[in-house]
């Protein structure tokens, strides 16, 4: 048995080292290795690209029954860019230190879950194990820049859909508490401009209706629904980061010199909305914060993902939602089911109508995705693939 937890951290931290990172990343090399993963596991390997020069890797284990819907286990392989000297370690070492910490980009967000889908199918056939369904495990790029490349094309495609896919697993993120999460939806997401045109001037001035003044005045609107939700948070916890509106300041804009009152400012907004608050209703309001500010203040939406799809699996009336809980008792593990706050893949399979949940195996874990120093205990990597060969095969034998 520790022959094989070796192996899987030495697998998951030559992972690592392979610099996939966004604006520039190296799918060649990974294509090379995970294709490699595939044959070592004797599944089917297929590689496609949807974009040239963006592969997607589909490795197919086929079931006793391939006429059934198959279970679709998916990953991303792209990580976001880093700021080396804030890290401890080369961010792309897969430096493990005395504790058994792992360090890198990607440890946590998430090719520590990719890893783990195949060692758990490894060690499942390797004790002999057959499954009544077929198994597809996908490894998109570009998620962590939207998708559009990347799993956003793939269901599109006549391959995804010959797939027969009946239910699906995605990403979630760590736990800081001995449970663990599953994610059964996502907010929606607003990025939002707003422009104030105004009055221009010398800056030694007391100019009226300036873009500087409604620029304030929007900012204090956003930030005054911010605050409220923020304390709706802190006071009810009952909620879940997933169940508020967040909204964060990222982009400002315009001036030219300093002694000059400029004739346009804008600001950008990130925001998130959970299911709960309909996007028509969050648009009126924007509308409304605008028109308070003064004339000549209007906003821009420069994306807008509507996630209304839920996997209602998690109601209690599902074999799928049957089988992991059973898998999950088996393992005596205990999850929280909620709404993922940021945006995965998920959302573009959901849209197809087949059911997926975000669950990434790890708990008593520090947040650390996007993060500096993002690392993952070796321990709770490898309890996540015996979690994970509990869960794949259980659902991969779901009778009809």
């Amino acid at each position: 048995m520790a022959q094989c937890e070796h192996t899987a951290v030495t697998t998951f931290r030559e992972y690592i080292r392979i610099k996939t990172v966004q604006p520039d990343p190296d799918y060649e090399t990974c294509s090379k290795f995970l294709k490699r993963q595939g044959e070592e596991l004797g599944a089917k390997v297929h590689v496609m690209e949807c974009v040239p020069g963006k592969p997607i890797i589909i490795m197919t284990v086929e079931g006793r029954d391939p006429t059934l819907p198959s279970i679709l286990l998916n990953s991303h392989t792209d990580v976001v860019p880093v700021f080396p000297k804030h890290w401890k370690y080369d961010p792309f070492s897969g430096h493990k230190d005395e504790d058994g910490e792992i360090y890198g980009r990607g440890t946590q967000d998430m090719k520590s879950v990719g890893i783990q889908y195949l060692e758990a199918l490894k060690q499942l056939r390797c004790e002999g194990n057959t499954f009544l369904r077929t198994i597809h495990v996908s490894f998109v790029p570009d998620e962590e820049i939207g998708g559009a490349d990347g799993m956003m094309s793939f269901v599109e495609t006549d391959y995804f859909r010959e797939m027969n896919v009946g239910f699906a697993l995605d990403e979630g993120y760590a736990s800081t508490s001995e449970d663990f999460l599953v994610f059964y939806g996502e907010r929606h997401i607003y990025h939002l401009n707003v422009r104030c045109s105004g009055q221009p001037g010398h800056g030694s001035q007391f100019l009226s209706n300036t873009a500087g003044e409604k620029l304030h005045k929007v900012i204090n609107s956003f930030f005054s629904f911010r605050d409220q939700e923020e304390r709706r948070l802190r006071e009810n916890p009952d909620l879940q980061l997933g169940d508020v509106t967040t909204v964060n300041l990222t982009m400002l804009e315009g001036g030219v010199q300093f002694n000059v009152v400029p004739a346009q400012l804008s600001v950008g907004f990130d925001i998130r909305i959970p299911p709960a608050l309909d996007p028509a209703d969050f648009e009126n309001m924007v509308q409304g914060w605008c028109r308070e500010a003064g004339e000549d203040v209007v906003y821009e939406i420069c994306l807008k993902s509507v996630n209304r799809e839920l996997s209602s699996v998690v109601d209690g009336q599902s074999p799928w939602w049957d089988a992991f809980s059973q898998a999950c008792k088996i393992e005596k593990i205990t999850v929280q089911k909620q709404i993922f706050p940021a945006g995965t893949d998920s959302s573009f399979i959901r849209k197809h109508g087949i059911p997926c949940l975000g669950f990434s195996p790890m708990n008593n874990t520090e947040r650390l995705l996007h993060d500096h120093n993002e690392r993952l205990n070796e321990k709770v990597f490898l309890r996540g693939i015996q979690i994970y060969a509990s869960i794949i095969s259980a659902l991969a034998n779901c009778t009809p």
